[in-house]
């Protein structure tokens, strides 16, 4: 996909920050941002958020492991990994402690913990007027019933916490919605906007630093078009309405950077579906010549940069 160099350049840099580089797997992506971080001279120390913990008798009120008494000059969240309730309250919790304390944290907890949710991202793009399929959230099987019935026509289920395309649903009946023991007690519902155009087809924009960095489409036989379930990635050339839908969408979450993945409805229209905080890029990296995660490197770097500037 045709870039111009000065909107997808790596920015300036700062002198030699430590970033602790928080993914729950030395994955590809994660190697790929440890070379970009450190083609600017910074290193970028692997952090497992299960291995921290709040000390309270320490100077920042925070033991990091890697980090000695002190604390990383910013933190980049790739990926979480999962567990029970307490232990990811915990995890975001020393997310949100060091942005408290002024560490920049991309994407912070506040933005992953509105991206995790489904619905809230669904109520904070519908509030900021950002076109979005109509979704309906509830622990009630009855009322989700209800809703089928009214709609008359099809909605997806999705796991309010899923990712990839996995566990999607489409529900044409209120008997095809299943026991809320097999959603884990609670049905997000959302508008099916899908139409066969010789296949099914959505776009994912990924947007940094309130610019879309690349774009790919993503083409299938199946109305799930995710390339984790058989989707092929195909380069693809976003115009300024699918770019501001999506610069808004993360915006509206409060992302540094996202994933925003947009879909044309029967009208032509594009429509928000989702917002990924901790979003992939492979996929998109085989469509495009950007180094993605040079960009997003060069981003937080920069941001770095510009705090200092400000004196903070």
């Amino acid at each position: 996909m045709p870039h111009s160099p000065e909107s997808i350049a790596p920015r300036a840099a700062v002198a030699a920050p430590a970033v602790a580089l928080i993914s729950d797997t030395n994955d590809w992506h994660a190697c790929a941002l440890a070379e970009s971080f450190a083609a600017h001279g910074v290193r970028a120390k692997p952090l497992a958020l299960e291995s921290c913990r709040i000390d309270t008798g320490s100077a920042s009120g925070l033991i990091l492991p890697g980090f000695g008494a002190g604390l990383p000059d910013a933190v980049f969240v790739r990926t979480m990994s999962g567990g029970s309730f307490e232990a990811v309250t915990l995890r975001l919790g020393i997310l949100h402690a060091l942005t408290e304390i002024g560490v920049p944290v991309w994407n912070n907890a506040r933005a992953i913990e509105r991206c995790v949710d489904k619905s809230m991202t669904s109520f904070l793009l519908a509030r900021a007027g950002i076109p979005t399929p109509g979704t309906w959230t509830t622990e009630s099987r009855e009322q989700a019933a209800e809703i089928v019935q009214r709609e008359a026509c099809p909605l997806v289920l999705k796991p309010l916490f899923g990712s990839q395309g996995r566990g999607l649903r489409l529900i044409r009946s209120a008997d095809e919605l299943p026991a809320p023991a097999e959603i884990s007690g609670v049905y997000y519902l959302q508008r099916y906007v899908g139409v066969d155009r010789n296949g099914y087809r959505d776009f994912r924009l990924l947007v940094s630093e309130r610019r879309v960095v690349a774009a790919m489409m993503r083409h299938s036989a199946h109305w799930i078009t995710n390339v984790k379930r058989g989707g092929k990635p195909v380069a693809a050339m976003p115009d300024s309405a699918m770019k501001d839908l999506a610069i808004a969408a993360a915006a509206a979450v409060g992302a540094d950077f996202a994933g925003v993945d947009i879909i044309h409805d029967a009208a032509g229209r594009p429509t928000v579906l989702e917002v990924n905080s901790m979003p992939a890029w492979s996929g998109l990296q085989r469509t495009t010549t950007v180094d993605i995660a040079a960009v997003l490197a060069g981003d937080l770097i920069a941001a770095l940069a510009a705090q200092a500037q400000r004196g903070v």
